[in-house]
């Protein structure tokens, strides 16, 4: 049972308002001022507050900077719950953190669906989502609106790439997020020396050109296609809009996009400490990984070899020695350009 507490002075208004939301199920303390308020809160720890703004001893505004200074109470959802209309206390009220403002006469509807919808966000925020496309038609559609991952790419013209041709280039300033709807998309970095370092693999599905966009900087690599390649292209100021519809959307939507960076970590972390057999055994591991179909019983990839050397980060002519090394093995088989992972069991043992 979901627990509340009601701040309210006036007793006539404050004993109706219990009684609705105790038929309604919910547990409920209430307080006749801020200040008793503020102690019950702090006494009961409730899964949400409803607070009366015009109160002798402690206002609704000084109930919230109190609670937004402690730890243990800061983030509860909070509803300011009062008479006045005026737009200037409805926004000083929100900048405050408030969650929700409703104001006085108002009816049970109105009241049980505001804290109904706070719990539902509440338990958004919670909601664990896998880092890739469903993960994000998930979060979004959770969030509703037209927003949605669908809604948010349907009905876009489409730019046709083809293999190796480059997306957007390292130093440039994003005007754009991109989406794929075939096919396959490397980023990379290059060094003085021009050598290259595949630093993100991007499939079906997936956005990529967004940490530029997000941070308001430039391109930190260059975006190429692996094959032919069909990718949406949507407006930085759409996106921008996006991300501005929902302040909850938007810390899921970051959240999702920044769980890469321990894989990003973990990479790095091999390709400095890791022989050569084994970095490319995980670049044949982390393809299996990106772009195997559920229905393939033995993942197959046609890939450049100087790809696939930019991935595990050494010569292509070293690449292919150890490629037919893995071949003799029968870790892999290699036919017409194509590799084709026979154990991948073995190649996730392999020895360092």
């Amino acid at each position: 049972m979901k627990k509340l507490l009601l701040i309210e002075d006036n007793d006539d208004i404050r004993e109706n308002t219990a009684e609705i939301l105790e038929l309604a199920n919910y547990k409920v303390t209430t307080a006749e001022n801020g200040k008793v308020g503020v102690e019950k809160a702090l006494a009961e720890k409730p899964d949400l507050i409803i607070c009366d703004v015009m109160m002798p001893v402690l206002d609704g505004y000084g109930v919230l900077h109190l609670l937004n200074m402690n730890p243990e109470l800061k983030g509860i959802p909070f509803i300011f719950l009062t008479a006045k209309a005026e737009r200037s206390d409805f926004r000083r009220g929100m900048e405050m953190g408030a969650d929700d403002y409703i104001t006085k006469p108002f009816t049970e509807i109105e009241l049980l669906s505001a804290i109904e919808s706070r719990f539902k966000k509440m338990d958004i925020l919670q909601k664990h989502y896998e880092a890739d496309a469903d993960g994000m038609h998930e979060m979004l559609n959770d969030f509703g609106g037209n927003k949605n991952l669908q809604s948010f790419t349907d009905n876009r013209n489409s730019n046709q790439y083809k293999k190796k041709q480059v997306i957007y280039s390292e130093g440039n300033h994003p005007v754009r997020l991109f989406y794929i709807e075939k096919g396959k998309v490397k980023t990379f970095k290059t060094n003085n020396d021009g050598k290259e370092l595949t630093v993100g693999l991007f499939g079906e599905g997936e956005f990529f050109g967004y940490t530029a966009l997000l941070e308001g900087t430039i391109y930190k690599e260059t975006a190429e296609a692996l094959e032919d390649t069909e990718v949406v292209v949507i407006p930085k100021e759409e996106f921008e809009i996006l991300l501005k519809s929902s302040k909850e959307a938007t810390q899921k939507f970051i959240k999702l996009l920044a769980k890469n960076v321990s894989e990003k970590e973990e990479q790095l972390l091999g390709l400095a400490y890791n022989s050569l057999r084994r970095r490319v055994a995980d670049a044949l591991l982390t393809l299996h990984t990106k772009y195997k179909k559920e229905d393939q019983e033995n993942f197959s990839m046609q890939i450049s070899r100087e790809d696939l050397a930019n991935i595990a980060a050494t010569a292509t002519e070293s690449l292919i020695r150890t490629l037919s090394d893995f071949k003799s093995e029968k870790l892999i088989e290699i036919k017409g350009g194509s590799i084709t992972i026979l154990n991948e069991q073995k190649l996730q043992q392999m020895l360092n």
